[in-house]
C-alpha cells in the first residue's frame, strides 16, 4: 500500500517523519488514488514498509483522523471518509449551496405543521403574542446519504409554504419567490454526540460526531424571517471560512 501510494520518507528533510506522511496520504486521497471507502493496511505494516516506528505511524494516523480523512471503525480497520461537502460560511441555504456545487440533494419532510408559536420562537422572531409560524423537519439526503437533519420555525405572514414545496425545493428559494430579500444571519456553529434518534436518522452510529448549526436570518425589511437547529454527519460535512485581522 505505501508504494502503491508512492509515499517518500526524505529523512534529511526538517519536515517531521509523522507530518510527511501524513501530507502523503493528503494527496493520494485528494488526488483520487485513494478513493472514499478505501482501506488502509494496519499501522504495524505500513509502519514496516516506511522504516518508520509504530508511534510515528500512529501519530500520523491519529492526525488524519482528527482532520476527518480517515475513520477508524471496529472489526474493520481504517478507512477513508466519504468525501464531505465543503459549504462556504455565507447566507445562503444548504439546498442552493449542494445544487450550486452539481451535487443533487433531495429532501425527505419528517413533520410538519402551521401553529402558534411559543414563548421561544416568539422572541427570536421578534413576533406579536399569538402569531403562528411554520413548523418543520427535514432529513437531507446527497447521494441517497443522509448528510442533515434540520428543523426550522418560519414566520407565517411572507409566503405560504407546504411539505410538498419543502420535498421539492430549499427554504429559501420558497422565502425569496415570496419577495423575501436576504440581509444578513447570527449564527453558531458547534458540535455535539448524536443520540438514538438523529443516528438513526443520519445513519449514523450512537454518539458519533455531529457538527451543528444554530442560524435566525434577517431580511433587508429588517425582520426576523427564520430561525432552525441543524445537525450535520462529521464525517461529511464542514464549513470554509476566511478570517480578516481587524
Amino acid at each position: 500500500m505505501a508504494n502503491q501510494l508512492g509515499l517518500i520518507i526524505d529523512r534529511s528533510s526538517p519536515v517531521p517523519l509523522y507530518h510527511q506522511v501524513v501530507q502523503g496520504i493528503e494527496a493520494a486521497i485528494h488526488s483520487g488514488i485513494l478513493e472514499p471507502g478505501s482501506r488502509l493496511e494496519n499501522e504495524i505494516d505500513l509502519a514496516a514498509q516506511l522504516n518508520l516506528s509504530r508511534p510515528t505511524m500512529r501519530k500520523a494516523m491519529d492526525e488524519l483522523v482528527r482532520s476527518g480523512l480517515l475513520v477508524r471503525k471496529r472489526g474493520v480497520g481504517t478507512q477513508v471518509v466519504s468525501s464531505q461537502v465543503r459549504r462556504p460560511l455565507e447566507l445562503s441555504s444548504l439546498f442552493d449551496d449542494l445544487s450550486n456545487n452539481g451535487k443533487k440533494p433531495t429532501t425527505e419532510v419528517l413533520t410538519f405543521s402551521h401553529m402558534e408559536a411559543d414563548a421561544a420562537t416568539l422572541a427570536t422572531l421578534e413576533l406579536p403574542a399569538g402569531s403562528k409560524v411554520y413548523h418543520f423537519t427535514r432529513l437531507r439526503k446527497v447521494g441517497g446519504k443522509p448528510l442533515a437533519l434540520m428543523e426550522n420555525w418560519v414566520r407565517d405572514d411572507i409566503a405560504t409554504m407546504d411539505e410538498a414545496m419543502l420535498a421539492s425545493e430549499g427554504l429559501y428559494a420558497i422565502l425569496r419567490r415570496g419577495g423575501v430579500n436576504f440581509r444578513l444571519a447570527s449564527q453558531r456553529i458547534g458540535a455535539m454526540i448524536a443520540n438514538d434518534y438523529q443516528a438513526r436518522l443520519l445513519e449514523a452510529e450512537v454518539n458519533s460526531a455531529l457538527v451543528t448549526m444554530e442560524r435566525t436570518a434577517t431580511d433587508d425589511a429588517g425582520r426576523r424571517v427564520e430561525t432552525g437547529h441543524h445537525v450535520y454527519r462529521a464525517d461529511s460535512y464542514s464549513f470554509d471560512m476566511t478570517l480578516v485581522q481587524r
